[in-house]
């Protein structure tokens, strides 16, 4: 939706129910379930990219792909018409604005708005949210805010201080700022990193580049399953769409969980099975345990998946390396590893990995007092404790994040039913004297998560504080949820004013007055 430039002399509180930050897959769900529970709720999202998709709009890096099966990743309530198991990023970004544009969400976008704070005021029970809209000041006020942020900072991702890179005479890049104009063609290519984005990176660029080496410090386990699933493919044939979505969805979900469960209880054995399979995708006598086979257990870090071995068949074809090694220092035409070896590149991509954020850098007020992330427990996955009318998004580490974020969306819509059924103005998880063990809130030992624990809200050992990784547990939990466990709900004494505003038309015309 087009909005004009706020006027700072004249610009008026704009007023909603709800206030959605953020218009990825987790706002669009937020969107949809606060409004199939709510219909009477006023809502808005703020985006402050100029298009919806949140991570998929962001990145551009060559082969840009989910890293999880798309019918666990994509909605549940907006079912995904092709038959890969990986879906292209450009895909999932039209999904969904499709998505969006279907349940007339796009009408409630306000693009282009970065959210800097927001403030809760206990005597008038809502949030007073301050953003910038096309480089003016906007001010909203809400009776919930609901973060649908993500968990890393989109203003740039991490790159360590490698020693001598202001020497390197070619290209450096970062995934998360992919120049549109990059030539590879005919170029040298040092990849560094190991993850999700490398491993996609490689079999997308070794076609065109002269060469393609990933630089690994350790291996990372990477699995290759089929880029087209004949069971997904039977259901589509045999079912109604939306029947088929939710079967493949289920099924998905099921061999998820299932995994990533077989390798925490029997890593020995798992291992043994990667390796084989590994193995007999790598070109006879390949170095398997020196670049293949990782110092952790599986799913201890984040287990990469690789539709049709791509990643395996451009090793195979002599045009992509895997280097095990450290860096010792950059040079002019490369790096030079602790080994004694240099890589020779015309272009260096750090996919060294994300900066991890919460709330998308919003600082959080309670009564003029700033919270602290690292100082609150979350409540079942989704609530701040102490905090009232405020729900924050953050999906699966061993899954696929929708999974997780349309179940918080579920519960944050059933929430604002019971409160607005109640007459409740404000609700918070309370522990009242209740002592709480901690962990953290996400339980990868990969480096972007163990650099920055210290960023983020505490999880509990225990129900409702503990934030779990398993989709079918929390699923159930769902469905017997109990509304007021842990939970303090109250009125203010001064009523805020009734808003019933007709969201779209309302919204373009406040914004449209104040230009």
């Amino acid at each position: 939706m087009t909005t004009a430039a706020p006027n700072e002399a004249s610009a008026p509180i704009i007023e909603r129910d709800v206030l959605i930050v953020g218009a990825g897959l987790s706002g669009v769900a937020a969107a949809y379930r606060v409004h199939e529970a709510c219909p009477g709720l006023t809502y808005s999202l703020l985006e402050r990219r100029e298009r919806v998709g949140g991570t998929w709009d962001l990145f551009r890096y060559p082969g840009i792909r989910s890293d999880s099966d798309i019918f666990t990743f994509s909605l549940p309530f907006s079912p995904w018409h092709g038959n890969q198991t990986i879906a292209e990023g450009a895909d999932i970004r039209q999904y969904i604005a499709d998505s969006a544009d279907t349940f007339g969400i796009s009408d409630h976008i306000v693009f282009g708005t970065k959210v800097n704070s927001a403030n809760w005021d206990s005597t008038t029970d809502l949030w007073t949210v301050e953003a910038v809209t096309d480089g003016a000041p906007v001010t909203y006020s809400a009776r919930f805010v609901f973060l649908c942020t993500g968990y890393y900072d989109y203003d740039g991702g991490y790159s360590p201080d490698f020693p001598g890179i202001e020497n390197f005479g070619g290209t450096v890049v970062h995934p998360q700022r992919w120049p549109e104009d990059l030539d590879y063609a005919d170029k040298k290519v040092v990849i560094i990193g190991s993850g999700a984005t490398a491993v996609t990176l490689v079999p997308a660029m070794s076609p065109d580049a002269a060469s393609v080496t990933m630089l690994q410090r350790s291996p990372t386990y990477i699995m290759s399953i089929p880029k087209v699933d004949p069971l997904t493919v039977v259901a589509q044939k045999l079912l109604p769409q939306k029947l088929s979505h939710a079967v493949n969805r289920w099924r998905n979900a099921a061999i998820l969980v299932g995994t990533y469960q077989f390798c925490q209880r029997a890593p020995k054995l798992s291992r043994r099975i990667i390796r084989t399979v590994t193995k007999k995708q790598l070109p006879a006598g390949y170095e398997i345990d020196v670049h293949f086979k990782p110092k952790y257990n599986p799913w201890d870090q984040r287990l990469c998946v690789v539709p049709n071995g791509d990643l395996f068949k451009a090793i195979r074809s002599g045009k992509a390396e895997v280097v095990t090694d450290h860096i010792d220092h950059i040079t002019e035409n490369g790096v030079a590893l602790t080994s004694g070896r240099e890589l020779d590149a015309d272009i260096l991509i750090t996919a060294t990995g994300l900066s991890v954020q919460s709330f998308g850098g919003i600082t959080i007020h309670k009564d003029g007092q700033p919270l602290k992330p690292n100082d609150v427990f979350v409540y079942k996955g989704h609530m701040l404790e102490g905090l009232p009318n405020i729900a924050w998004t953050i999906g699966y580490t061993n899954a696929s994040w929708t999974l997780k974020a349309d179940l918080t969306a579920r519960a944050v819509a059933r929430l604002l039913a019971y409160m607005t059924e109640n007459g409740y103005t404000h609700a918070y998880p309370d522990r009242g004297d209740k002592e709480i063990e901690e962990q953290p809130v996400l339980n990868l030992q990969s480096g972007y998560i163990q650099r920055s624990l210290d960023q983020l809200p505490k999880s509990g050992v225990a129900k409702p504080w503990v934030v779990r990784q398993n989709y079918f547990l929390d699923y159930l939990d769902f469905l017997r949820d109990s509304l007021t466990e842990s939970m303090s709900f109250g009125t203010v004494a001064a009523q805020p004013k009734k808003i019933d505003t007709a969201t779209d038309t309302a919204e373009a015309r406040q914004l449209s007055d104040v230009g």
